[in-house]
């Protein structure tokens, strides 16, 4: 162990990227939060995912951050936020192989806020293509970096849109597709959805947001071979609008809690969602478990409409989204509790007691199922039912304050597919871990 101390067609291809499984691609690129919402991956027959792990390297980076790092061809890029009012914005670039730094670039908040517990801190996860990163912080800066750190263009969302005021701050990463990126501005006045041309930085369309409390992201969801809709959720409803134009195409009320978990696709025109404790917002009489499950977007006579295929009977979701592996969706509730379930019809196939909250959007390769908990611990499990816990590793140490404050030990945020292995992003620092049998 070594650490480191150093600060085609648009839309067909967007619902490829969208729908498509990756095959034994260890190494793949990692662009976005939870990398659109493909979460799994498969083995070659014959072999098996990995249990055992070494920790090849960690690196300290500059400042404090939340969102997730991303992942282009042996570079990673990782944002984060320094200064008692927030004053200086992060984006940092690193060999994947060396963990060496391979650039920083720093930005003038353009809403300095005081750093504290209970505000976002860097939350928004970039994301990156071919021709560069994009990134947004919660203070209203928008860019995009080339490759190399060079600014492209650079935008001040606050000095063209207004202030912007949210509860807990803004929580919203980035979506795109080939040619844009979706920027999700959920304040408390006015909220706004953006699309926003990868090459000029101009805007394509901008529409009203929600007006509803979320620190969700957006998410594609692919309908057809053609066609793919921009899903919000925030609690108390769903919202899915058309990614070419901007209109609302339907909206949804009948769910509860949905403030956090981001939808994640399931096939065409299905998306798995996830809430917390359905409160908040328009609770519709539902019981908590009722927000959480599959949810498919039909066309009617009527126009579009949304509505579930199921909703669980007792699975619940924290802040870390539910996953679909092998036609079973995976919850995993406050109390640490994960449940296995039919993807198809809700039934419950399992339930286990994992011993911690988890943050991180689990991850799965093969049949093993890689649980990130909030304290740094990797806990694996088998899908083969029933699930068993077959391996576990602590990531990192809770210092003691942790114990008696609970703002006092590390969170782990984050956790993303890297070639044999995941690399894994605390507050200050990242984390490589590698299969100790490559294969």
């Amino acid at each position: 162990m070594s650490s480191k101390k150093q600060p085609m067609n648009v839309m067909l291809l967007t619902l490829i990227l969208a729908s498509t499984p990756l095959q034994n691609c260890w190494g793949g690129s990692w662009s976005s939060f939870q990398n659109g919402g493909r979460l799994s991956e498969t083995v070659e027959a014959g072999s098996t995912a990995p249990v055992q792990f070494d920790m090849e390297w960690t690196i300290d980076i500059p400042g404090y951050g939340q969102s997730s790092p991303v992942h282009w061809k042996g570079t990673i890029y990782v944002t984060s936020v320094e200064g008692p009012q927030k004053e200086t914005y992060f984006i940092s670039a690193y060999s994947a192989e060396t963990a060496a730094m391979l650039w920083a670039h720093q930005v003038k908040n353009a809403t300095p806020q005081e750093s504290s517990s209970y505000v976002s801190k860097a939350a928004p996860t970039p994301v990156v293509d071919q021709s560069g990163v994009y990134v947004f912080f919660e203070g209203g800066n928008l860019l995009k970096l080339s490759h190399e750190g060079k600014p492209v263009w650079q935008r001040n969302l606050v000095k063209e849109f207004g202030s912007i005021e949210s509860r807990h701050g803004l929580g919203a990463s980035l979506e795109h597709n080939a040619e844009s990126i979706f920027v999700w501005v959920e304040r408390s006045e006015e909220p706004y959805v953006l699309s926003v041309d990868k090459m000029t930085g101009k805007d394509r369309w901008k529409t009203a947001g929600v007006g509803a409390t979320s620190w969700s992201s957006p998410r594609l969801i692919p309908i057809d071979d053609s066609e793919s809709h921009l899903v919000l959720s925030a609690i108390g409803s769903l919202t899915g609008i058309d990614p070419e134009s901007g209109k609302v195409l339907w909206t949804f009320d009948q769910i509860a809690g949905n403030s956090t978990p981001t939808p994640i696709p399931f096939g065409q025109g299905k998306f798995l969602i996830g809430a917390t404790v359905g409160r908040g917002g328009n609770d519709a009489g539902l019981r908590p478990a009722e927000s959480n499950g599959v949810v498919e977007i039909k066309s009617t006579e009527e126009g579009w409409k949304a509505e579930f295929v199921w909703r669980a009977a007792e699975a619940t979701s924290s802040f870390g989204s539910p996953i679909i592996h092998q036609d079973r969706a995976y919850f995993v509730n406050k109390t640490g509790v994960l449940f296995c379930l039919d993807a198809n019809t809700g039934q419950e196939q399992a339930k286990a007691r994992i011993g911690g909250s988890l943050w991180a959007t689990p991850l799965a390769i093969g049949s093993r199922l890689y649980l990130f908990t909030k304290d740094g611990v990797l806990k694996i499990y088998t899908t083969d039912e029933p699930l068993k816990q077959i391996s576990e590793r602590t990531i990192f140490q809770q210092p003691e304050a942790a114990a008696e404050n609970p703002f006092g030990g590390k969170t782990l945020y984050a956790a993303i597919h890297l070639k044999d292995g995941f690399l894994i992003r605390s507050a200050w620092a990242l984390y490589r871990l590698k299969d100790k049998a490559p294969r």
